[in-house]
């Protein structure tokens, strides 16, 4: 027997429903070859982490936003009349979200 370029192996176990999915991914790619195929995804593929922090705090920005709208609706529904206060803290909280957003999209590749 000729001598193996490849003499290594590596092992790695799968679920059933991983392999359907690496199969499918390896179709996709137009790979013939799993081997092939997974030797260029471990050797040239990208993992990109991402912190999510920013993200969740754009959340609770968000939350605070709709319940102080909520608020101000009820108020509003039961006194028919709008106060400049609120106006204004809504203005200032849709401020801070924009300013928060664009931080995000500024970070982001």
């Amino acid at each position: 027997m000729a001598q193996r370029t490849r003499p290594l192996n590596i092992h790695v176990m799968v679920t059933e429903e991983e392999k359907e999915i690496i199969e499918e991914r390896r179709k996709l790619a137009g790979f013939q070859n799993t081997g092939a195929y997974m030797r260029k995804i471990a050797i040239d593929g990208r993992i990109f982490k991402i912190d999510h922090s920013p993200i969740r705090e754009l959340s609770s920005q968000m939350t605070r936003v709709s319940t102080n709208i909520n608020q101000i609706a009820k108020r509003v529904n039961s006194t028919d009349s709008i106060y400049k206060e609120d106006v204004a803290e809504l203005k200032e909280m849709t401020e801070e979200i924009w300013q928060s957003l664009k931080s995000i999209l500024s970070k982001l590749p």
